[in-house]
């Protein structure tokens, strides 16, 4: 029997708030509002894994799917000491819409491993990834549930997920996993699919506001996989990327980063921290700083009630997933501050993650210019269709977000109905 308390996850109270409201604004029938707020399965399992020095440790994983009404499902796993099955749950419903929102035939999944990974040895990762992978294998394949890297995992992560599903099928299954090395069937663009999507939806925001992005002053939390290429890229484009942070802190300067040498200083010391020129500031002052873009990147819950009013920056897009709690939203949006959220603005890593999985299914893969173009189509299109939505109903972008994605995943219940 699975504790209550395991379902007390900030994230997953602010999901199950965003869809009680847009379920009301939408006039959802109880029916399947009721069926949106659980998911459709559930597992949580146990990881034996024999460590370096000859013990076994036991770690506890999680794969949750939330709703395959419009497609099998798909989802990352993430390797987090805060892993839980509140916080996977909340992930894998707002990969829902979000993939119900860029017109992906996808459900939402989300997996874990409760861990800490960087205190864990190369061998003891590839164990644990491979020991996990036997557990939920009858939850996971191409037309079940696709993997995909998330939080403390990379292309080697799904790399060793493949190949251990692959061995039980007796051939080789590239589909059952994105986000894994070209050499194995992984997707020119993938690794940077992210973070420029943020930038493209980033660049629309911008356009419809009136702005001119080149000159602004931004500040980007996080310098993982998505905040790298997000910083790199808008500096590229001419801003000023004046503040940026990571786990073990931020870092801040009036002039700008030279973001080429910040990423020198990251693979060499391992952290933004101490780059020379740049004043070290804690994670929490970071997001307070004055600039004119903030691109939270890194964790949830890092806007909410205690921090939004005094948040300076006029536009934020969510890079992370649920960076932003519901009561920091209601503040944001009455001060005015433009908020493009996570299950648009990062929905580039799953929609480049789709063309990953059909070239897969196909055997016949596409050039980088293909992908990135494909890419910058399905982002900007979906921005201005959520844009228009917002403007039309006088409401928040994040709740006309959640319209679209929450309405169309709805409809596919309606039209599919209820077995028995």
């Amino acid at each position: 029997m699975v504790a209550a308390s395991e379902f007390e996850s900030p994230l997953y109270r602010t999901a199950l708030a965003q869809l009680d409201t847009i379920a009301e604004r939408l006039k959802l029938e109880s029916s399947i509002h009721a069926r949106l707020r659980y998911p459709r399965r559930a597992l949580i399992v146990s990881v034996p894994v024999r460590m370096d020095d000859g013990r076994t440790e036991v770690f506890i994983g999680y794969r949750v799917h939330h709703d395959t009404a419009l497609g099998p499902s798909k989802g990352g796993l993430r390797y987090d000491p805060s892993v839980d099955l509140g916080e996977v749950t909340a992930l894998a419903m707002l990969m829902t819409w979000k993939c119900a929102l860029v017109g992906l035939p996808y459900g939402g999944a989300k997996g874990g491993v409760r861990c800490t990974p960087h205190h864990l040895s190369l061998r003891e990762r590839e164990g644990m990834t491979r020991r996990y992978t036997a557990e939920i294998m009858p939850l996971v394949g191409p037309d079940l549930d696709i993997l995909a890297p998330d939080l403390g995992t990379d292309e080697q992560t799904m790399a060793w997920v493949m190949d251990t599903y692959s061995m039980t099928q007796g051939r080789s299954v590239p589909g059952v996993v994105t986000g894994k090395p070209l050499i194995i069937g992984g997707s020119h663009g993938r690794r940077e699919a992210t973070g420029r999507g943020i930038v493209y939806v980033l660049h629309q925001a911008a356009h419809r506001l009136g702005h001119e992005l080149r000159g602004k002053r931004v500040v980007v939390q996080g310098f993982g996989n998505v905040g790298s290429v997000v910083a790199r890229l808008l500096w590229n484009d001419g801003c000023t990327i004046v503040g940026i942070g990571d786990v073990n802190g931020g870092i801040w300067t009036e002039e700008g980063l030279d973001v080429l040498k910040l990423q020198a200083h990251v693979k060499e010391s391992g952290s933004v921290v101490g780059f020379p020129g740049a004043e070290s500031i804690s994670s929490t002052e970071l997001l307070e700083q004055a600039c004119d873009v903030l691109v939270p990147a890194a964790v949830e819950s890092q806007l909410h009630a205690g921090n939004a009013d005094r948040v300076k920056a006029s536009l934020i897009v969510e890079g992370a997933n649920g960076p932003t709690t519901s009561e920091a939203d209601v503040i944001l949006y009455e001060r005015g501050v433009q908020v493009v959220p996570d299950i648009l603005a990062n929905a580039g890593g799953v929609v480049v993650s789709y063309f990953e999985w059909v070239q897969d299914l196909q055997y016949h893969f596409w050039r980088e210019t293909e992908v990135i173009s494909r890419l910058q189509e399905i982002m900007t299109r979906s921005f201005d269709r959520i844009w228009e939505v917002a403007k039309r109903e006088g409401i928040s972008l994040r709740a006309a977000a959640l319209m679209e994605g929450i309405g169309r995943v709805a409809e596919a219940h309606r039209i599919r109905g209820l077995y028995p």
